[in-house]
Formats: C-alpha cells, sequence, structure tokens
C-alpha cells in the first residue's frame, strides 16, 4: 500500500466537511488529504453504520476521523472504517467542546497519555491503514512543553506514526469551540521543536494558516501542513496551493469548470432525495474576490431553499458571475 502524501490536507470540521463538501473539494484539489467530520464511535457501532461511512469513491485520499475514548470500541470502528474503505483512521484528541468532553473524549484525553497511547494500539491491531493521532499542544494550564512531549512520547511508542498537531492549546471551560480557535495564541515554535526531537515522527501542522507562503515556510519545519477555515471559505485557492506544493505543471482549473463537474453528482443527489441546500450550502466561497462573488452566493442561499430547488439554480447563479474587465494598458 503506497504511503499517504500529507504535504497538504484539509482538517476535519464539524458541521462542514461532510462527504459532499469533500466531493466538491475534490474537484479542485486532486491530490491533499480530505478528512472527515469527527464521528463518534456510537455513530458506527450502534447507529445506521452504511449511511454514516459513506463517501463517493472520488474522495480518495480520505481519512476517517474517529471520537472515543474506548480502546475495544475505538478497535472495532476503525475496522468498520477500513472495511468501507477510508485510506487512513484518525483519533481525535483536539476537539475541546463540552459535549465531546462529557463523553470523555477529544481534547480532555491529552491528560490521560497512556489512555490514547492505548487506544492507538487497540486501532493499529484491528486495521492494516494508518492510524494517526490529531491533538493540540496542550490543556487548560497544562500547556508546557515537558507536558507535550510526554504526551507524544506515549502516542509513538505505542506506534502513531503521525502526529497531526493544532499549535494552540485547548481551554476546556470557559471557552466555546469557535474561540478556542482563535484566542489562545499559535505556537508554531512548539510544533517545530517536536519534529526536531523526534525526528521519525510525520509531524503534521494545523492552525491559523491563511496563505500559501505561510503554508511554504512552515514545510521547512514539519511534514505538512493542514488547512480548515480557509479551505472552506476559499476553497478555489487549493487549487493554487497544490499546483505549488506539488510542483504541478497543470493549469490551474476554472471555477465555471468545477460547477459543471459538479452538476452531474448534484443531479445523482438529488435523485436519491439530498436537498440541494445541503450541497450548495458547501460552494458558496468558490468565486471569492470574482466579480459577481456576493451574487453568486446570495442566489445559491436563497434559491437552493426552494421546494422544486434543482441544478438550474446552479446555472442561474453562475449567470451572476461577470467576467474580469480587461486592464487598460498604462
Amino acid at each position: 500500500m503506497p504511503a499517504l502524501d500529507r504535504r497538504l490536507s484539509i482538517a476535519p470540521m464539524m458541521d462542514w466537511t461532510d462527504r459532499h463538501c469533500r466531493y466538491f473539494l475534490r474537484l479542485i484539489t486532486s491530490r491533499a488529504l480530505l478528512y472527515t467530520e469527527m464521528v463518534p464511535t456510537g455513530a458506527i457501532l450502534r447507529g445506521p453504520r452504511a449511511r454514516v461511512l459513506r463517501f463517493d469513491p472520488a474522495e480518495h485520499p480520505v481519512a476517517l476521523q474517529l471520537g472515543g475514548a474506548d480502546p475495544s470500541e475505538l478497535a472495532r470502528a476503525a475496522e468498520a472504517g477500513e472495511t468501507a474503505g477510508y485510506d487512513e483512521l484518525n483519533l481525535n484528541v483536539g476537539c475541546p467542546s463540552d459535549r465531546v468532553q462529557s463523553a470523555r473524549f477529544g481534547a480532555c484525553l491529552m491528560a490521560e497519555p497512556e489512555l490514547v497511547a492505548a487506544c492507538v494500539r487497540a486501532m493499529r491491531q484491528a486495521v492494516s491503514v494508518p492510524v494517526t493521532v490529531k491533538t493540540r499542544i496542550g490543556i487548560d494550564e497544562h500547556d508546557s512543553y515537558g507536558f507535550l512531549c510526554r504526551f507524544v512520547e506515549a502516542v509513538a511508542a505505542a506506534g502513531c506514526g503521525t502526529l497531526i498537531i493544532h499549535a494552540r492549546k485547548a481551554w476546556l471551560s470557559g471557552l466555546s469551540p469557535k474561540e478556542n480557535r482563535e484566542i489562545p495564541p499559535l505556537r508554531y515554535e512548539r510544533v517545530h521543536q517536536i519534529k526536531r526531537d523526534f525526528p521519525d515522527l510525520e509531524v503534521i501542522l494545523n492552525g491559523g494558516l491563511r496563505t500559501l507562503g505561510q503554508a511554504q515556510a512552515e514545510l521547512a519545519h514539519v511534514d505538512g501542513v493542514m488547512l480548515g477555515r480557509e479551505a472552506y471559505q476559499n476553497p478555489f485557492a487549493l487549487a493554487t496551493w497544490e499546483q505549488a506544493l506539488y510542483g504541478s505543471a497543470e493549469p490551474l482549473p476554472e471555477r465555471i469548470e468545477i460547477v459543471q463537474r459538479l452538476l452531474p453528482y448534484l443531479e445523482r443527489e438529488l435523485a436519491a432525495g439530498t436537498p440541494l441546500r445541503a450541497i450548495t450550502r458547501h460552494i458558496l466561497g468558490l468565486f471569492n474576490g470574482e466579480p459577481g462573488a456576493r451574487a453568486w452566493r446570495r442566489h445559491l442561499s436563497e434559491a437552493a431553499h426552494r421546494p422544486s430547488a434543482g441544478p438550474e439554480v446552479l446555472l442561474e447563479a453562475l449567470a451572476q458571475i461577470r467576467p474580469a474587465a480587461p486592464r487598460r494598458a498604462a
């Protein structure tokens, strides 16, 4: 099995990186590793497994992120994920939401490195695809480099070869998940130090990356970068990032071409009963920075809710896009 290329990946984002979002992003980037939203083990083991794990083959390479703290349940969920065809199983040790904490998983697990190690070992014994961990640099007052090192040592000793580190600590109380993505300061140097101290560990940096220049600078210190909100809100930039980070000579796709390639998928999903808005909500940012972008977003937001809304809504929205005016000669 070829190793996954993690130079560029798209973060798991609750309510955002569902299968429709991932299919759309794959039309823009052919090589970035895509991650699902976090899926609790219970949703797989005691819920509608086929629906929860469903994805389109076009999404490959795609990783399933699991939420849980019971090694046995995580092993069974990981096995189900591998059977479903996912290329990687990732354990969430970074989400600080109250709901996640009440189930004793997510960022609070940083305080229990041996339990995380047991979870990793159980998952690795159950599957042949890579098992990775996504974490923070610390929690609450436990934010020293020594605390992070002890966590990394335990996870690496359990056989985790890839660690994705959000370069902020998490406050387990007092901040919302949104505030936890913005208020704790970014400490990229901590992630750089982990890579220096654990050179055999593949280290992926996540958090606050907005520009290609930032990403290229960080790749001098780590093995890969993971984009979050920027990839969702400005998705077309992924084409530029991919071209630069992978040295591709292929021309950038046209935004209109991306919409046209999305239409067959949209028609299949509509025929299967998927509401149009479940897909169009993910493509609002496609024309960011282009003439007519606001009209594109407004039309999709308003028209996709019509009971009979279909592919014509995208074509009507495309009509709002105006070609850029030619520059005058100086």
